[in-house]
């Protein structure tokens, strides 16, 4: 079957949850006190990481919504030192450039409070590395699919893995050189594809530490509006 002949076909809904507005309640609170405790670190430990934690983590990611059900991601998991080096040493170049003025003096002086700098030793300690690639466009049967909502599609799934790395007791931290075009051809990865960011993923270093305005998260009312009264608990 080609791209051109899938059609709709709709099925009855499967893995139907039942719970009643307590336990809904319930749950909700969980998962948020869980993810309150999600933070961004910049010191790993090099403690290893099974690989089949990261596999898992990464099968969630592929179940995120995406535009026309398309998938427009691909997740490459690095635990190669070597790799790793590589890595650390083409995004240093791109970093050096940031920091030592290709950068404007706002976009410095918004990062100043999270203390970060043009050193990156997380690339290299952190015990894996996953390089997140939005597709533009696709193959099905030999033939070319274009890809639509990709950023948005590609932001959903990422925020999955994320949320599934920290719920398997990891840390991560997301790293955006600019440019990335390096990633692309370090990973192997086809023009099609673009890289969007690094993640490193592993345990925290016993020294590690949070810049304090992490902390600093907005309240619900600045983040949320409410158009219709929704149903309330008593």
């Amino acid at each position: 079957m080609t791209a051109m002949e899938i059609s709709y076909r709709p099925l009855p809904l499967p893995d139907r949850r039942e719970m009643s507005d307590d336990e809904m309640v319930a749950a909700a609170r969980d998962h948020f006190a869980a993810m309150a405790t999600r933070h961004s670190v910049r010191d790993f430990s090099d403690r290893p990481v099974p690989r089949e934690v990261i596999e898992t983590a990464i099968a969630t990611a592929g179940r995120a919504p995406s535009g026309a059900n398309q998938q427009p991601w691909h997740f490459v998991a690095i635990s190669d030192p070597a790799m790793k080096a590589k890595i650390r040493a083409a995004a240093a170049e791109e970093e050096e450039k940031f920091y030592g003025g290709g950068a404007p003096d706002e976009w410095i002086a918004a990062l100043e409070p999270i203390g970060t700098g043009a050193s990156k030793p997380h690339l290299d300690i952190a015990p894996w590395l996953i390089v997140v690639f939005a597709q533009r466009w696709g193959e099905r049967d030999g033939e070319k699919v274009k890809h639509y909502y990709v950023p948005e599609s590609v932001g959903l799934a990422t925020g999955f893995l994320i949320g599934a790395l920290h719920l398997s007791g990891l840390s991560v931290l997301t790293h955006t050189p600019n440019p990335m075009k390096f990633l692309t051809g370090l990973c192997g990865r086809p023009e099609a594809e673009k890289p969007v960011m690094i993640l490193a993923v592993g345990h925290p270093a016993e020294s590690a530490t949070v810049p304090a305005v992490a902390k600093m998260k907005k309240p619900l009312d600045e983040i949320m509006t409410v158009i219709g009264a929704g149903t309330e608990n008593a």
